[in-house]
């Protein structure tokens, strides 16, 4: 549940969002600095992240504040090899760094994916779907 103190905006006083949820929750991603799209399933639970879809797997750590705000950082490597060009990452391991919001039951980034030497922006929403 959501936790609010009303503070009708005055100094000092602010809305305070209950902590990011444990649990598993669906990814869908969209390319912002190229085309293509993804989505996969994840857990996260006291900080560590683990997840993947059907090419990659992904592993990584994230902190939150009690205002709704996250950021973290992850890696993901493939565990199949594929020849498709909507695959964005060309079949490689990519450092993400993430910034973004959340609720109780939903979650938005921007990212930063990190392929060689160029680097490649995508948006991210998450759904929880189950406790872990």
């Amino acid at each position: 549940a959501i936790a609010l103190r009303f503070n009708l905006r005055r100094p000092g006083v602010r809305v305070i969002i209950a902590p990011m949820r444990n649990g598993l929750y669906s990814i869908h991603m969209k390319m912002l600095d190229a085309p293509g799209k993804g989505s996969g399933v994840f857990v996260l639970h006291d900080g560590v992240m683990l997840g993947g879809n059907g090419f990659t797997w992904l592993m990584g750590s994230y902190t939150f504040d009690d205002r709704g705000k996250w950021k973290g950082e992850l890696i993901t490597e493939p565990h199949a090899v594929v020849s498709d060009p909507a695959i964005v990452f060309e079949s490689q391991a990519v450092s993400i760094g993430f910034s973004g919001t959340y609720t109780h039951d939903r979650a938005q980034t921007l990212n930063t994916g990190f392929v060689g030497k160029r680097s490649i922006t995508f948006h991210a929403t998450m759904r929880w779907l189950a406790e872990s």
